[in-house]
């Protein structure tokens, strides 16, 4: 794809070229041994918390870059990064792990613009899935899928990555709702992220709403839905495609212990007409969000949230229209046949 506005991804650190906001506070830090701050504090903050102390002065900076400090961040907040295949992936971001997390933290903001959505070159051969499932902060599935990109069938199908086999289940220690209350808790309770990775073009995204937007409890079978969602935007001002819908659908069902069993996870691009992208349109559209500018990471959970209802409500609006349209239309077609008709015997009597 060609006429890319593409920048370069940033860090989330600071320039070493900061001034701090207090000599004197700079003093008093530069006087602790650099192991302390290193082994002892920064070692246990968060990637939001590290990345602000490395812009307080330069010699945090310099301590806050450490490799190492980022690349063990990354692999508490998403343990499917401590795979052999994302390590070595990772390691050849511009920024190591730092960079890697300053793409895959925050919400993705505003997608890359291209010159012809259409246009087939330079997409990505490969993606890989990075997916993590925590039930009340602990670590219940963890998952990386790699999915070649370049076949026929990729381009031409439904756009869908499934990480379990049909017949596969994962056991997990989730109480079983009996009820539609009951199962309200698990909005609370479960946490899933999904990362994409573009191991070529050295950029991730994360394309889960950490939160689930919707819980949903099959009232035959107790089957459990959780439903986890981002908003991209695909361009084209008022085409089905000017959002889309990134849907991931965790689908639980209920064992003879009476804890819950993971049955399926899956990852399907959605328009708003409602209807499921194939593979081309779908990497298009990932790849300009993979390249897009990215937010602060703040909210993250609320912010999609709010994204999924008003794209839910954008639909419903598409929906009405269409359906207005086409009430014309059939108006339209029967006042032209009874027309027709009332022509056709009039001639008939007047002959």
């Amino acid at each position: 794809m060609t006429g890319s506005s593409t920048s370069p991804p940033q860090t989330v650190l600071c320039s070493p070229d900061i001034s701090t906001l207090d000599q004197n506070t700079s003093a008093s830090i530069a006087t602790i041994h650099p192991d302390i701050i290193e082994t002892h504090i920064l070692t246990r903050v968060d990637g939001p918390t590290l990345a602000s102390a490395s812009c307080a002065s330069t010699h945090l900076y310099a301590l806050a870059s450490q490799e190492s400090l980022w690349t063990n961040i990354c692999h508490s907040a998403w343990p499917s990064t401590k795979s052999p295949r994302l390590r070595h992936v990772i390691s050849n971001f511009p920024n190591g792990s730092s960079s890697f997390f300053s793409d895959a933290f925050p919400l993705a903001m505003e997608p890359a613009s291209f010159g012809n959505s259409s246009e087939n070159s330079n997409l990505p051969p490969e993606l890989i899935s990075a997916v993590d499932i925590f039930y009340k902060k602990e670590l219940i599935f963890s998952k990386v899928v790699e999915t070649e990109t370049v076949t026929a069938w990729f381009k031409c199908s439904p756009f869908r990555v499934d990480l379990l086999d049909p017949k596969e289940a994962i056991p997990t220690h989730i109480p079983h709702p009996e009820t539609d209350d009951t199962c309200r808790h698990l909005v609370e309770d479960i946490e899933l992220s999904w990362i994409v990775i573009d191991p070529i073009g050295k950029r991730a995204m994360n394309l889960s709403s950490q939160k689930p937007v919707t819980v949903q409890r099959h009232w035959l079978s107790g089957g459990v839905q959780v439903k986890f969602s981002s908003v991209v935007g695909g361009g084209g001002s008022g085409a089905a495609t000017e959002l889309v819908q990134c849907e991931v659908v965790v689908t639980c069902e209920g064992s003879a212990r009476g804890e819950m069993q993971v049955r399926e996870v899956c990852l399907q691009v959605e328009n708003m007409d409602g209807v499921y992208l194939n593979g081309r349109d779908s990497l298009v559209i990932l790849k300009r969000g993979l390249e897009g500018k990215r937010g602060k990471g703040k909210k993250r959970g609320e912010g999609r949230k709010k994204e999924f209802v008003e794209f839910q409500e954008r639909k419903r609006e598409r929906k009405e229209n269409k359906m207005r349209r086409e009430g014309t239309l059939d108006m339209l077609c029967v006042a032209f046949g009874v027309l027709a008709f009332a022509s056709s015997g009039l001639f008939l009597l007047l002959r």
